[in-house]
C-alpha cells in the first residue's frame, strides 16, 4: 500500500484573533496542517518545536514584530517560505520583508481565493527548491573527487583536469561509456523536453493549467546537468544553442525573453564527430560544448585501478575495510573485459558481499560471466566446473555479450546492431529487452 504524501505544515501569527481563526479554517479546508501562534516571540517558540513549509506573519505586532521573525526565520531555517501581510500595499515594511527574503506580501483586507493562490505558488516554489538542492546534493555524492577512483595515470589526468575546471563557469562536454543519470535528454520526448528545460506559460498548451519555471531557469546561478547529449533533436539543438550563445531563453508559449546565467555540463557516450559528420547533431552546437572535453576511460582501459575500487565498494557495502580477494578471483576480476564499466564491477562487489565467506572474496562469489569468460580476456569454457554449470544462466550471458558488442560496433544504433547479427530487429528489441536494456516498444 503506497503511503500518502505528507500534508504541507503551515504556521500563522497574527495578533488579531479573529484573522487568525478565518485563516486557519479556510486552510484547514485546502488540506493543510495549520498551528497559529499570537505574535512573532510565540511563532519563534513553536519554529523551534516544529518544522514548517510555510510561515504566514503580520507585520504589525508586539513583542516580535513581523521583520524581526522574518529574520529570525531565515537565520535558522531558510527553507521555509514566508508570506507577510499588510494594511498598506505601497508600505515600506513590505518593501523591507521582500528584500529580506519575503516570498510575497498581502494586502488586508483579501480575498479567500486569493490567499489560496498565493499560499499555492509559495508552497510550489519551496518544493522546486527542496528538489533542485536534493538533486544538488545528489551530483555531488555521485560526481564528487571522492567517487573518481583510481591511481592509473588515465584516471589521475582525469581529476587534474576537473580540478582545474571545476570553479569555471566554462562549457564541459563528458564523453565515454561510463553511464551518467540526470536530465536525460534521449529519454524525454520532444515536446515534453522543451518544456522541461524552459518552462512553459499558462495555456500554452493542452494541460498547461498554470505557468511552469523549467529547469534552466530553477538551475540559474547554478549548474545543469545534460545526459546523452547525442540524443537531442534538431529543433530542441537549436534552442539550447540559443541559451549558450545568448544567456536567455523563452518559455514554451511565450514571448519574453527570459536571461539566465547557468553552467551547462554535457555528457554523452557517442562519438559528437561522427554525429556531426553525418548530420544528425550541430557543428556550431558541438564546438560549443567542446570547450573542456574530459574522457572518462573505460575500465577495461585502466585495470591497475581495479584492486583500488574493489577494496573502496566492499567498504561502502560493509563498512569495513581491507577485503581479501583470492589470487584466482582477482585474476579473473582483471582480466575481464567490463563491457558495463564502474557500475558492473561495483554489482560483482556487492554480489561478492552476500556471497563470500569470512570477508574474503573467492572464485564461487563471482557471477558465471566472469567465471567463463564469455565477455573477453579469459579463455572460454574449455570443461565443465566441478561444481555443474548453470547452462541457461551461461547461455544467457554469452548471447548479452554478443548483443552488446554488437551495440558497441554500431555505436548503439539497434538496427545496424540487428543486420550485423542477421536478425530483425524487432528480435534485437526484444533480447535487449530481455536483460534489461531498454523496453522493448522502444524504436530508434
Amino acid at each position: 500500500m503506497t503511503s500518502k504524501a505528507k500534508k504541507p505544515r503551515i504556521l500563522i501569527v497574527d495578533d488579531e484573533s479573529s484573522l487568525r481563526e478565518v485563516l486557519s479554517i479556510m486552510l484547514h479546508r485546502e488540506g493543510y496542517q495549520v498551528d497559529t501562534a499570537i505574535d512573532g516571540a510565540q511563532a519563534a517558540t513553536r519554529l523551534r518545536d516544529h518544522s514548517y513549509d510555510l510561515v504566514i506573519s503580520d507585520i504589525k505586532m508586539p513583542r516580535m514584530n513581523g521583520l524581526e521573525l522574518l529574520r529570525h526565520i531565515k537565520e535558522r531555517t531558510p527553507e521555509t517560505v514566508v508570506l507577510m501581510i499588510t494594511a498598506f500595499s505601497t508600505s515600506d515594511e513590505a518593501v523591507e520583508a521582500m528584500k529580506q527574503g519575503a516570498f510575497d506580501y498581502i494586502t488586508k483586507p483579501f480575498r479567500n481565493e486569493e490567499i489560496r493562490l498565493i499560499v499555492k505558488n509559495a508552497l510550489e516554489r519551496r518544493e522546486l527548491r527542496q528538489e533542485n538542492l536534493a538533486l544538488k546534493e545528489e551530483l555531488g555524492k555521485r560526481y564528487s573527487f571522492e567517487g573518481l577512483i583510481g591511481k592509473s595515470k588515465a584516471m589521475q589526468d582525469v581529476i587534474t583536469l576537473i580540478r582545474k575546471v571545476a570553479a569555471s563557469p566554462v562549457k564541459i562536454l563528458i564523453t565515454g561509456e561510463q553511464p551518467f543519470v540526470p536530465i536525460n535528454c534521449g529519454a524525454i520526448p520532444e515536446n515534453l523536453l522543451e518544456s522541461e528545460l524552459f518552462g512553459h506559460e499558462k495555456g500554452s498548451f493542452t494541460g498547461a493549467v498554470k505557468q511552469k519555471d523549467g529547469l534552466f531557469e530553477t538551475a540559474a546561478g547554478g549548474t545543469i546537468f545534460l545526459d546523452e547529449i547525442g540524443e537531442l533533436p534538431q529543433l530542441m539543438q537549436v534552442k539550447l544553442l540559443r541559451v549558450l550563445q545568448e544567456n536567455e531563453f523563452r518559455r514554451v508559449g511565450g514571448t519574453k525573453p527570459i536571461k539566465v546565467d547557468v553552467r551547462v555540463i554535457a555528457a554523452t557516450n557517442r562519438r559528437l564527430e561522427d554525429a556531426v559528420a553525418d548530420g544528425s547533431f550541430r557543428e556550431d552546437l558541438y564546438y560549443r560544448f567542446n570547450v573542456i572535453r574530459i574522457d572518462l576511460p573505460p575500465l577495461r582501459n585502466r585495470r591497475e585501478d581495479i584492486p583500488i575500487m574493489i577494496d573502496w565498494f566492499w567498504e561502502r557495502f560493509t563498512g569495513h575495510q581491507g577485503v581479501q580477494v583470492d589470487e584466482d578471483a582477482m585474476r579473473r576480476l582483471i582480466d575481464y573485459h567490463w563491457p558495463g564499466n564502474v557500475r558492473e564491477l561495483e554489482n560483482v562487489v556487492e554480489r561478492a558481499t552476500v556471497l563470500g565467506h569470512q570477508g574474503k572474496i573467492t572464485l564461487d562469489c563471482l557471477p558465471p560471466n566472469l567465471l567463463t569468460g564469455v565477455a573477453g580476456g579469459v579463455s572460454p569454457l574449455t570443461e565443465i566446473p566441478e561444481t555443474g554449470l548453470d547452462l541457461d544462466a551461461y547461455l544467457g550471458e554469452i548471447e548479452k555479450e554478443i548483443l552488446l558488442k554488437a551495440l558497441a560496433r554500431t555505436n548503439g544504433v539497434r538496427k545496424t546492431a540487428a543486420e550485423l547479427l542477421g536478425i530483425t530487429f524487432r528480435s534485437i528489441r526484444y533480447r535487449l529487452a530481455k536483460f534489461g536494456y531498454g523496453d522493448d516498444s522502444e524504436e530508434d
